[in-house]
């Protein structure tokens, strides 16, 4: 590319719209331009980076043994209905009708088209296994875009899927899947952490998430300092080390606490706070379950879903919890209490605590386990850094990150409620089993702009990078060397760039730091001694070569 006559610009001023570094510097870079609230134009710089990332995507994932087809967007409504995938998009599901009147949404995800293709070839237990694979557009109607191409409405997103017959044979095709993402993610210079996570929407057996690592992120990895253990906070075990309580168990008391609706209001009466629980009323697929947790902790909605089965949470309202328990918030308690009552590991392990006594004003206190009708005993509270590793019992400690890939075990959910099945060994049928691998390429470009920058601009890792190489001239005497090395340099497979504009050094030089291309030769005054200057972008010093070294020093850099 040679910009004089090509389409390039770059913007002096940060952009007002862009609350992350990643989503300024590639707007100001001429990477990237907002089309409307969470819908990005991509310029041909960020095409070329969105591009490389694909090729090594395609790359892994071809060497895995995958097949490469392409779904359609428009997808009729049905699809998601015969699932029971579409109540769980609700909003986030862009919908239309076409001029019949037929129901029709934008794809968000293809896991039921996919059972449709395999469902071509599988017909016996000797058609499997295989894996298919798209890189395509998906939509999904983001309440709050925001962070430029981490949270947006349309997306590109390389979305894989495994068919087996056996466990066995499905942890492989996972297996080969998880490497082919370490891979990828190694390829492509990000720095990233593999956790546990919650199955979501997807369901299925088990869920990994490829997070890199930025402070923008919108999850919260919790990581160990000693062992390689990580997982999502939202289903991290929570381990306090808590050890049972040994003191011998007192009849339980009413007491009077007139406006002590918080923990820190029972904390000023005097009350240990090492021995206050708090209950929390939640309505759960309309069912309302008490939780009992620490009073110095926090609920985990999603273990708490988790503990129930069910799909939809929420704390319940001031009016659903005085109908429930009789009294104001914060005076719920669990005792004698009609409805189910969950109790977190750590309060199980406590004696004469202190409850709500589902009385305005009052509370109890001396209780103990043997005073509630349990449902359930299960850790539902969120994990702390003060926690203990679940692996070693080493520290914890808290990191952002934002998700750039997922994997999950399906087992036979899709192709169970899709009705895919085959003919074993034994002429019996059986339901396919699936494994889901998802990768954002949008999300990596911003990631890898989140982490690679600096003061001045963007900083590729080589892989990536539009161009590996610009040829900055400023002595007009080296115009025709110039031209000549840009030809060579792209004849050998290492993609130029050519600054051939009439501008000031200092501008082209700001230019090609701020869209980060890894190496910059300078044709300047040196020229005329067959000299020129070679500086990496991640460097702050520049080096001196000679001409006739020039090719094999950029060789050198480039393999």
């Amino acid at each position: 590319m040679k910009l004089k006559n090509s389409f390039f610009y770059t913007l002096r001023e940060d952009v007002k719209d862009e609350e992350s570094k990643s989503g300024n510097l590639l707007v100001k870079a001429g990477f990237i331009k907002k089309s409307s609230s969470g819908v990005y134009m991509i310029m041909p710089l960020g095409f070329k980076v969105l591009k490389n990332i694909e090729n090594i995507v395609r790359d892994e994932m071809n060497k895995a043994g995958a097949s490469e087809l392409l779904m359609p967007s428009l997808i009729p409504e049905d699809v998601y209905i015969k699932s029971g995938r579409r109540d769980n998009f609700g909003s986030d599901m862009f919908s239309l009708k076409d001029r019949m009147g037929r129901d029709y949404v934008l794809g968000p995800t293809h896991e039921e088209l996919f059972v449709n293709v395999a469902s071509m070839k599988i017909k016996s237990y000797k058609d499997m296994p295989f894996n298919i694979y798209q890189i395509a557009t998906k939509f999904r109607d983001e309440p709050r875009p925001r962070f430029g191409l981490i949270r947006v409405r349309e997306f590109i997103m390389k979305d894989a899927y495994s068919f087996d017959t056996t466990e066995k044979d499905c942890d492989e095709s996972y297996l080969k899947m998880y490497n082919a993402y370490k891979n990828i993610f190694d390829r492509v210079g990000l720095n990233y952490k593999i956790v546990k996570a919650d199955t979501g929407v997807m369901g299925g057996l088990l869920s990994e998430e490829f997070q890199a690592i930025t402070d923008i992120g919108e999850d919260t990895l919790v990581l160990c300092e000693n062992c390689d253990f990580a997982s999502n906070i939202e289903v991290c075990e929570s381990i306090s080390g808590k050890e049972k309580d040994e003191e011998e168990e007192k009849e339980i008391e009413l007491i009077n606490t007139p406006n002590t609706g918080t923990i820190e209001d029972l904390v000023k009466i005097g009350l240990n706070e090492n021995k206050l629980t708090k209950t929390l009323i939640y309505k759960i697929d309309g069912k309302f379950y008490a939780a009992l947790i620490p009073g110095n902790r926090e609920a985990s909605e999603l273990k708490i879903r988790k503990v129930t089965g069910g799909k939809e949470i929420i704390l319940a309202s001031k009016e659903e919890i005085l109908e429930v328990t009789g009294a104001k918030t914060g005076f719920a308690g669990p005792v004698n209490l009609n409805i189910p009552v969950i109790v977190d590991t750590d309060v199980n392990l406590m004696k004469n605590f202190v409850t709500g006594a589902n009385k305005t004003d009052y509370h109890f206190k001396n209780v103990n386990i043997k005073d509630i009708d349990i449902y359930k005993t299960a850790d539902i509270k969120e994990v702390k850094e003060t926690d203990l590793c679940p692996n070693c019992k080493g520290k914890l400690s808290f990191k952002k990150g934002i998700e750039v890939g997922n994997t999950f075990k399906l087992g036979d959910k899709y192709s169970r409620v899709m009705n895919l099945t085959y003919l074993d060994q034994d002429n019996k049928e059986k339901y396919p089993l699936m494994g889901s691998y998802g990768i954002g390429l949008g999300r990596i470009l911003a990631s890898i702009a989140e982490q690679k920058n600096d003061e001045n601009g963007l900083m590729w890792p080589i892989a990536v990078a539009p161009f590996k190489v610009a040829i900055v001239l400023i002595n007009e005497n080296g115009e025709s060397y110039a031209n000549e090395l840009y030809e060579k340099l792209n004849s050998l497979g290492i993609d130029t760039l050519l600054d051939d504009r009439d501008e000031r050094a200092g501008v082209k030089f700001k230019d090609m730091d701020l869209i980060g291309i890894p190496i910059r030769i300078t044709i300047g005054k040196k020229f005329d001694e067959n000299v020129v200057e070679v500086k990496l972008r991640n460097q702050s010093e520049f080096k001196d070569v000679g001409i006739d070294n020039l090719l094999s020093e950029i060789e050198k850099i480039t393999n």
